[in-house]
């Protein structure tokens, strides 16, 4: 027998999970236990931004990230926990709770929270017992990891979650392969396989569409086999973005809403597509326009639900998108002569590098966006992984980043703003040894800003460039009409240099479009905590998507 914060400590140490993502005051003698065996406890300014950066971890390590918060801060660690529901991110939440002696008493911040875990997470439970937590905890894993993985979540009796106090058995470890996303991975039935393959080989035009489940999934080498011994063109959502560098002849670039005018084009035209790991929603398909309904399509997807949600399928495959990549590959047979459909993609990417060699050249001040992330795009080291924000940030870096290498990564916000910053934390500690850099707005920044000060506590040597145009301004359209609406999207003027200098970051501000790339890569070469401010253009916001 042991304590139960001894066996929490002990299975994240034994699941080799090496960071745990906490607001105090939670747990304070499991904190300890897990310092004394290596699982390093990173303390946040705030809730939300302990689960993003766990996140970040979980998506850039594809193993089961964990945070923290006392009783009164579990609806704050809950809310950040919708990036990772959306995502299919496998992340573990940890929150003390009321207890039986408590529970409508009025006791001091003590409050039912349990309705808010359930709309968010795949599974939530009470630990009223320190003798439960050994099958609650293996069953939570279980289910962030297997099947559609995703956040869980336990509620901790007592205030900071004293319940575990208790006495455990420790003969019921955890089995760290539960710990691995995905912990299963299932194949498709060969029928379906079969209908998949015959459905391919008629195609003249096929295009895979791939998405955040390609991630997810970890089948990033499977969908890059597949297509390349097929000859297939893969257009991707921006999560998926990097499965191909962007000059491979195969890589059609980011689709949808937030997109690239080409890749648009080029599922526009296809007469089969295959949507390989994406819930076809309506930011990969442009509002379901690309490509239109009724077109000849096959769907991948860990969850049966997902299959023909949106599109009529003349193939379904429900389970592990690398498994049946493979099936896929090892089933078909020799590709198909497809010459004319491939010149015709090249030609639509060149039609697009033509289209914006102007702005992506612009010398103007401020700097344009177009111009920053083609600067970026050149500074950024061979196994760079980029953790991008959502909103102007995603949509600019769909259209404009190119990642040119096969060891470049890239992980997106599935839909909240500010999380780029503390995810990216979260990614540097589970991956020390890889250049992390971080893509936000000035909007994004500031929800996170104080994490700079645990960036510096903890030596977490990110990069973050910060897209400084004084404002909201992927807003700027809404209140066009009238200076008297400015103060709902302009911002007062801040020196985020200044406030990385105050809080003990290195940094840089920089004006000019040419001294983009040497402050990136003084900032990567400083190994320390970084901060980048461009001063862009507030003028320029990103065009509409192109649709048929």
């Amino acid at each position: 027998m042991t304590s139960g914060h001894r066996y929490l400590a002990e299975a994240l140490a034994a699941c080799e999970i090496r960071h745990f993502f906490h607001v105090p005051l939670v747990l304070p003698q499991a904190v300890k236990e897990m310092q004394a065996l290596g699982v390093q406890p990173i303390v946040a300014h705030a809730e939300k931004a302990a689960a993003y950066m766990a996140d970040g971890y979980a998506r850039a390590s594809g193993r089961l990230g964990v945070c923290a918060a006392q009783a009164i801060g579990a609806a704050n660690l809950a809310a950040g926990l919708a990036d990772a529901l959306m995502a299919r991110s496998p992340v573990l939440a940890l929150s003390g709770g009321g207890s039986p002696e408590t529970r409508e008493r009025n006791t001091y911040q003590e409050i039912d929270q349990r309705p808010i875990w359930a709309g968010l997470t795949r599974m939530s439970a009470r630990v009223e017992d320190a003798r439960r937590l050994p099958d609650l905890l293996g069953q939570a894993m279980r289910v962030a990891t297997g099947g559609v993985p995703g956040p869980v979540h336990l509620e901790l009796n007592g205030f900071t979650g004293g319940v575990l106090d208790g006495a455990v058995e420790t003969t019921m470890a955890p089995d760290p392969r539960w710990a691995l996303c995905p912990s299963i991975r299932h194949p498709a039935p060969e029928a379906d396989v079969a209908s998949a393959c015959a459905a391919i080989a008629r195609a003249e035009r096929p295009v895979v569409v791939a998405g955040s489940g390609i991630r997810a999934s970890g089948a990033q080498e499977a969908l890059a086999r597949f297509v390349n011994r097929l000859g297939l063109p893969l257009a991707t959502s921006l999560d998926a973005k990097a499965v191909l560098p962007d000059g491979d002849p195969l890589c059609a670039g980011v689709a949808g809403t937030y997109s690239r005018d080409s890749a648009n084009r080029i599922v526009a035209e296809a007469d089969l597509v295959l949507f390989a790991g994406t819930t076809t929603g309506n930011m990969v398909t442009a509002g379901w326009s690309v490509p239109k309904p009724g077109i000849p399509a096959i769907q991948i997807d860990v969850d049966p639900r997902e299959l023909g949600r949106n599109y009529t399928l003349v193939a379904a495959l429900a389970g592990d998108p690398a498994t049946i990549l493979d099936q896929l590959s090892a089933a078909m047979p020799a590709p198909a002569e497809r010459t004319a459909w491939l010149q015709r993609v090249a030609a639509l990417k060149r039609q697009w590098t033509e289209t914006v060699e102007e702005w992506e050249s612009a010398n103007r001040l401020p700097v344009r966006p177009e111009r920053l992330h083609r600067e970026i795009s050149r500074a950024l080291p061979r196994d760079a992984l980029v953790v991008v924000d959502t909103g102007h940030a995603a949509a600019w870096a769909a259209r404009h980043l190119y990642l040119e290498h096969p060891g470049q990564a890239l992980l997106r916000a599935a839909g909240s703003l500010g999380w780029a910053y503390p995810a990216a934390l979260g990614a540097k500690c589970a991956r020390p040894g890889r250049p992390v850099v971080c893509l936000c707005g000035d909007g994004g920044f500031l929800y996170h800003l104080s994490e700079m000060e645990t960036a510096v506590r903890y030596g977490i040597a990110t990069v973050t460039i910060v897209s400084n145009n004084h404002g909201y301004s992927q807003e700027k359209p809404i209140w066009d009409e009238s200076a008297e609406y400015d103060h709902n999207w302009r911002f007062a003027p801040v020196s985020y240099a200044d406030a990385a200098r105050a809080f003990g970051c290195r940094a840089w501000r920089v004006e000019r479009p040419q001294d983009i790339g040497p402050a990136i890569a003084e900032a990567l070469a400083a190994e320390a905590p970084a901060i980048v401010e461009v001063i862009s253009d507030e003028t320029v916001t990103v065009p509409p998507p192109w649709v048929p």
